[in-house]
């Protein structure tokens, strides 16, 4: 018998799908290529996000952060379920113990029994106590595929917990990128606020001498007050982006202090993304969806070991005694019974068949997800990339407006103090020049953002 059940054991009634080679490119879309193979999401989050202030808010999102501490928990709760199947192949052991007494019926048989034997009471008692053991042989590997499903569910926290920290690790460079624009903004609209202010004085001194009408200085005005509104404007984005940051961080709202600026964060010029096929290994997301495959052929042979026979083994012995002052007189009381059963399904409205259809189709589902998930990655890649590209001629173009509307401001307010400009040419000089500074903090936080989102997509932010 024993060496059937382990012929029997060696055999699987399913066959597990391999998981399958994904379609990538030999590069990434609107990648440099130069032959490395290394790539930035190898690289440590800290030795990548260098900025003090950054550093520090991303150590305490993670450590503090609340998706993350749940991500950690659900780890917890699945390494327990993966120690508990472990126990399955073990045999199960129960005590019981157990006493009764029945007043059986005069008229019936049990009732005629005890007056025909004359054993001196009406009652009938009952005292048992027993070990019962039993067994179910893991002939169709149905324990050894929960196993394997638990181990699956496991790795997948894990990779969960991955994901969820470099989404942190990005969303918490991106807000800070975000607050270092706000800031510069802010301080954009304020010196445009002054520069307004001194061309409307000189307006007003024109206006008293009969130089210009009431219009240029109503005109001026108006332009400095669209230049004190986005002041409040800024500083209610930098309190609520402040907020957002705090929760992220797993702390109250509140002000977050910093001493660097938008003008010296460097934009990384070595994006290296390696080849698309590492990404597979990577990305947690990829890897999760991997691990799904596993847990989806896990499945299939469960429902497939349903429809077969299962051999159960039970045993039970202990003391049983029809009085109690017998109840532990050994050896007299001692009983014990052994037994074995093979149970096979027969009918049962077609059900089992269809639950392993059912896991069938649901694997190959999974293949579908895993195929999609690695698109997707090598997508956000892709994106990423020609953010980047583009994002770096905006600026450079950008840095050139603005370098060409401050030097036009500048001649506009020296030819309208010496009467050659009009009010209208300075303010317009004004007006674009608050609009194209504006602009180019917003380009440079998007590049910024753009090789924080790159570094996510690419799977990086996990390593600490």
């Amino acid at each position: 018998m024993i060496l059937v059940l382990a012929v029997l054991s060696a055999c699987k009634v399913s066959k597990d799908v391999e998981t399958p080679k994904p379609e990538l490119p030999g590069s990434f879309r609107n990648a440099v290529t130069t032959g490395d193979t290394s790539s930035i999401a190898d690289i440590q989050w800290k030795s990548f996000f260098t900025e003090a202030t950054l550093q520090k808010l991303i150590d305490s999102a993670i450590a503090k952060n609340y998706d993350m501490q749940i991500a950690v928990k659900n780890i917890e709760e699945s390494q327990l379920l993966f120690k508990q199947v472990k126990w399955n192949n073990v045999p199960q052991v129960d005590l019981n113990v157990t006493a009764n007494s029945q007043r059986p019926s005069d008229n019936s048989v049990t009732g005629l029994s005890l007056s025909q034997y004359n054993i001196g009471t009406k009652h009938i008692e009952d005292y048992s106590a027993n070990v019962a053991i039993s067994w179910e042989a893991d002939i169709w590997g149905k324990i050894h595929n929960q196993q394997r499903t638990a181990l699956a569910t496991y790795l997948q926290t894990q990779e969960a917990r991955k994901a969820v920290q470099t989404n942190i690790v990005a969303s918490v460079s991106q807000g800070y990128y975000n607050l270092l624009m706000l800031d510069a903004q802010l301080d954009i609209a304020q010196k445009n606020v002054k520069l307004n202010d001194s061309t409307l004085r000189i307006i007003k001194l024109q206006y008293d001498a009969g130089q210009v009408t009431s219009l240029a200085v109503q005109q001026a005005d108006a332009q400095k007050q669209a230049a004190e509104q986005l002041v409040p404007q800024f500083e209610q984005n930098i309190a609520i982006q402040e907020n957002a940051l705090r929760i992220l961080t797993g702390a109250l709202p509140d002000k977050i202090e910093r001493s660097a600026t938008l003008d010296v964060m460097v934009i990384p010029t070595n994006v290296a993304t390696g080849v698309p096929s590492a990404i597979v290994s990577r990305r947690p997301d990829v890897r999760t969806a991997e691990l799904a495959l596993m847990i989806a052929n896990s499945k299939v042979g469960i429902t497939k070991a349903e429809m077969y026979p299962a051999l159960r083994i039970t045993a039970q012995g202990g003391v049983n005694s029809f009085k109690a002052s017998n109840w532990f007189n050994i050896p007299a009381s001692l009983f014990g019974v052994v037994a074995g059963s093979v149970v096979q399904p027969l009918l049962d409205h077609k059900q089992l068949k269809t639950d392993y259809e059912v896991a069938q189709v649901d694997r190959e589902k999974t293949v579908l997800q895993f195929r999609q998930s690695v698109l997707n990655a090598v997508g956000e890649v892709s994106d990423a990339l020609v953010k980047i590209d583009k994002l770096k001629a905006q600026q450079a173009i950008a840095t050139n407006r603005v370098s060409t509307l401050q030097q036009a401001t500048r001649n506009a307010d020296l030819l309208f103090k010496n009467g050659l400009a009009t009010y209208l040419e300075v303010i317009t000089a004004q007006g674009n020049v608050l609009q194209s500074e504006l602009e180019l903090a917003s380009i440079k936080r998007d590049e910024l953002s753009a090789v924080s989102d790159l570094y996510r997509s690419l799977g990086g932010g996990w390593k600490n």
